[in-house]
């Protein structure tokens, strides 16, 4: 297999485990502390490769979301566009950041993400969430350097193999 049809296998593979891992059910007690994967995926793409990634392409993911979350339709798409247009922005920052600021970065990314939600729920009418609606951001900037470093590592693994 060559490079980029591998490296296209890696990218639609974790968009779609991102899928898996958001709509994976648990138990009433621990939906707070679930990160929003999509977003977490798609920030890792946006910084690494931005070819890909775009605000289109960012809509369409959000509207599949909303489609298969059952959510308002386009609330995840309007979120996944202000925040891939935030990492677009600040890409060539953001990469040359070490781990620990990137997390940081990803912390105010998903808190900001967070703000649109209550906005985009303020205007839909919805009651006002709990405190554990805040929590989700928490756990989603522990989950970056995993993400970051799986993506990377078999990102790596295919350019080690073709050289």
């Amino acid at each position: 297999m060559n490079r980029k049809r591998a490296e296209l296998l890696i990218f639609v593979a974790s968009i779609l485990l991102a899928f898996v891992l958001q709509l994976t059910p648990l138990p009433q007690a621990l939906l707070p502390f679930k990160p929003y994967w999509i977003a977490l995926v798609l920030i890792y793409w946006a910084i690494e490769a931005p070819e890909r990634i775009g605000l289109g392409f960012a809509f369409l993911l959000g509207l599949c979301g909303d489609i298969l979350a059952g959510q308002l339709l386009g609330e995840q798409a309007l979120r996944l566009i202000i925040l891939t247009f935030i990492v677009l922005r600040f890409r060539s920052r953001l990469r040359f950041f070490p781990i620990g600021q990137q997390s940081l970065a990803v912390l105010a990314l998903l808190l900001n993400d967070r703000i649109v939600v209550l906005m985009i729920r303020g205007f839909s009418g919805d009651p006002v969430p709990t405190g554990g609606f805040w929590i989700a951001p928490l756990f989603g900037m522990l989950a970056w350097p995993f993400v970051f470093l799986l993506l990377d590592d078999l990102r790596a693994r295919v350019r080690s193999k073709e050289s």
